[in-house]
């Protein structure tokens, strides 16, 4: 037995003094001090297990571990920038115990076969819990909703092993861009696994992009990203996932929102449909197109960052509650594979090491409190994905990260555990440093160092 004595517990409903009971894996039970009761019981706890571990944890605070449903881990077929177990370690050096991979891998996770691989290469190697996205294709409707009912025999997986179905209505690695409208009928009729979606429209991208080679040749400025992969590229997209998911009453996952359009856009799709979630990356609440003369190729990532404007329309969605879930969409590269001309530097950001911190920076600068941190960080993607974590509550799993919120840590790419070795958050002081991390009740990280 643990007892995690007297942090500060930070859950969706409160933030208050307490302790919290770990068992067999577990947590047993919860115990806030500002209860009458307090005393008594913790002594009987105590009094019933003399052998328990006690951690003194006064002036620290406790939250579930982060359950990120958005990430990219690269395995198979990309390994050299990235694989389950070096990135699995960077999610828990920043707060993440759970996560869940999507499908534009090589080849791409479109089949039960290619997911049952996935599973196999995850078996003991994996610092957090992980599970694994199906993906979308024009042509695999019928054999996903058949895999999502009834598992596949011959490739050995349940719908358990299936967390969601991820649908590009923008390109992506792996030809999985679904433009027919049939299938996206089909695949937002899902109703047993959440529908997640990537927006962009294709057709507004390609005519920005030759303009832009128009105008400067194979020397397009980093800062005209923004303007390529733009607003309006987003909007048509997500007008068309939300009127199919108020059609069809989808549980429909819009995910990294980055525009202030498409925050009121999910405002009003929700009155119609409340099962609609609202995604965003850490990413867009830090960065603005500001960043791209600083960071240049180290900011380019699907969609776009936008502006500063927009950057403040979902921090203000975050502290009312429109944001239900914060999804990295941590996709690491090689440095020399980012430092090419516009058209040849991949997109995306190894940004999962930031999770935690760069949320606990902005409810700090924002005055945004921590209960809606622990809600877009672990609780609502609790109940999306049916899962006995993500919670701290009697009878879930111990995930849980230890933090001092008052500490501050300069982000240095040397402390990297993503195999990329870099992020674009290099040189920023964040708040609130992760000190351990239990997954399980068992520890993954501690004093600064992931122990697995």
């Amino acid at each position: 037995m643990i007892i995690l004595h007297n942090p500060t517990i930070v859950t969706a409903e409160k933030e208050a003094e307490g302790s919290i009971i770990i068992k067999d894996g577990k947590i047993a039970d919860v115990l806030y001090s500002e209860n009458e009761d307090y005393g008594f019981r913790m002594s009987k706890v105590l009094k019933e297990n003399p052998e328990a571990e006690i951690w003194e944890l006064e002036g620290k605070h406790v939250i579930a571990g982060g359950i990120d449903a958005h990430v990219h881990f690269r395995e198979p077929g990309l390994t050299h920038k990235a694989d389950m177990q070096t990135e699995s370690r960077a999610a828990v050096a920043g707060g993440v115990t759970s996560v869940f991979d999507m499908p534009n891998t090589i080849p791409p996770a479109t089949t039960a076969e290619a997911i049952k691989g996935k599973i196999e290469a995850a078996r003991g190697r994996c610092a957090t819990k992980i599970g694994f996205h199906i993906g979308a294709t024009n042509s695999n409707t019928e054999a996903i909703k058949e895999l999502i009912s009834n598992g596949s025999e011959e490739a050995g997986i349940s719908p358990a092993d299936i967390a969601g179905v991820k649908v590009f209505m923008g390109s992506s690695t792996g030809n999985m861009l679904v433009d027919d409208r049939s299938s996206l009928d089909d695949f937002f009729s899902i109703k047993e696994k959440p529908v997640l979606v990537h927006c962009e429209n294709e057709d507004t991208i390609r005519t920005n992009l030759n303009i832009a080679k128009e105008k400067y040749g194979d020397d397009i400025p980093f800062s005209e990203h923004e303007h390529i992969r733009s607003r309006r590229a987003c909007i048509l997209s997500s007008i068309k996932a939300l009127e199919l998911a108020v059609k069809h009453g989808t549980r429909l996952v819009l995910c990294h929102i980055s525009t202030k359009e498409e925050i009121e856009m999910a405002r009003a799709a929700k009155i119609s449909n409340p099962e609609i979630v609202a995604e965003t990356s850490c990413n867009y609440l830090w960065f603005c197109n500001e960043d791209y003369d600083r960071l240049g190729s180290r900011l380019k990532c699907n969609p776009s960052v936008k502006t500063a404007e927009d950057r403040a329309a979902l921090r203000q969605a975050l502290a009312e509650g429109l944001i239900d879930t914060i999804g990295s969409d941590h996709a690491p590269h090689l440095p020399e594979e980012k430092d090419k001309c516009y058209t040849q530097a991949p997109s995306g950001l190894p940004s999962i090491q930031q999770s935690l911190p760069v949320l606990l920076t902005i409810a700090h600068e924002e005055n945004i409190p921590l209960t809606r941190i622990a809600s877009v960080f672990s609780e609502k993607a609790s109940e999306i994905y049916s899962l006995n974590r993500g919670k701290i509550k009697a009878g879930y799993d111990a995930d849980l990260v230890i933090f001092d919120y008052n500490a501050e840590t300069i982000v240095n790419n040397a402390d990297q555990y993503s195999k990329c070795g870099w992020t674009p958050y290099e040189g920023e002081t964040l708040r609130g440093k992760i000190e351990s991390v239990l997954v399980d009740g068992q520890t993954v990280f501690r004093d600064g160092k992931a122990t697995v």
